[in-house]
């Protein structure tokens, strides 16, 4: 599938039935198009099946909540919503993105209680999402933003407009010739990168930061299983910008990005190891086990 995404055959499921994909459309004042009033997932589906897609459906509930929206459907409905956008795409590997958003209604300033809460379901054919890196390795910028502090945003919920920043800074390491670039929290630790959250290797264990101020992705969640079943110490930490320096091996993880070996952070370089590689292709065996 190539060309705008707002051009192309298929369908979307949108509050409750399937939309030819061209008519899947809002109004110019939908809330959230306004105000950010919208919560998002990104899933993939192998060989049929979505990976940890209740995970997925539960935590959108959740993410909406935070932003004090109430998704008008359960997780079942949610699910069976997915399923039937992927039937009628004749998908069996594909990418998911539900979006929950407060939609147009009888209110338009910052308060928007009244206005209905909706939802669509679509999805797309998708490679991988850094090209070549997995492997030759990420390049990543380091970027001049840094995720907030929690007294300041809902850093639990997968909110879009907590990803302003984010798409600044990929266009800003893009310009750089990079991947994508990696933040620092608000206090100065080591927090993610734009989508995706990151694990450094030293002495043979896994480092990978404390998510404290930013989105605790089920990617991550699972590697971290993983690398503890394989009896790998896991330290989830503040780590010290200092301490890139120090660290051999480096990888991202997230839905779009799987598990993606880094090559380089700025002027910190690593390399692509055996842990790295073992973790990639034990995380790819299991997302289709």
């Amino acid at each position: 599938m190539a060309g705008s995404y707002e051009d192309r055959d298929g369908w979307i499921w949108m509050d409750g039935k399937l939309v030819p994909w061209r008519e899947a459309n809002v109004h110019i004042l939908t809330h959230a198009l306004h105000y950010a009033s919208s919560v998002f997932e990104g899933e993939r589906c192998y060989s049929g099946k979505i990976f940890k897609g209740v995970e997925h459906s539960i935590r959108l509930r959740k993410s909406a909540e935070l932003l004090d929206m109430e998704v008008p459907y359960s997780v079942e409905e949610i699910e069976a919503a997915k399923y039937a956008m992927l039937k009628a795409n004749n998908w069996t590997d594909a990418y998911v993105r539900a979006v929950a958003y407060r939609g147009a209604g009888d209110e338009m300033g910052v308060s928007a209680i009244g206005n209905p809460v909706r939802l669509a379901i679509a999805g797309w054919e998708w490679g991988a999402y850094y090209g070549d890196a997995k492997t030759k390795g990420a390049k990543l910028d380091i970027s001049k933003w840094k995720r907030p502090s929690p007294e300041t945003i809902p850093s639990a919920a997968k909110a879009a407009g907590l990803y302003m920043i984010c798409t600044m800074s990929k266009h800003a390491a893009q310009a750089k010739g990079c991947s994508d670039a990696l933040f620092m929290d608000y206090r100065g630790y080591v927090a993610e990168a734009t989508g995706a959250n990151i694990f450094f290797v030293k002495d043979g264990e896994i480092h990978t930061p404390l998510p404290d101020a930013f989105l605790n992705g089920i990617t991550r969640q699972t590697v971290i299983e993983l690398a503890k079943k394989k009896g790998i110490r896991v330290w989830e930490r503040h780590i010290e910008p200092f301490e890139l320096e120090g660290f051999e091996q480096c990888w991202l993880t997230g839905t779009a990005a799987e598990v993606t070996p880094v090559g380089e952070i700025g002027p910190y370089s690593f390399e692509i190891g055996a842990l790295t590689l073992d973790i990639a292709e034990t995380y790819e065996k299991h997302v289709r086990a």
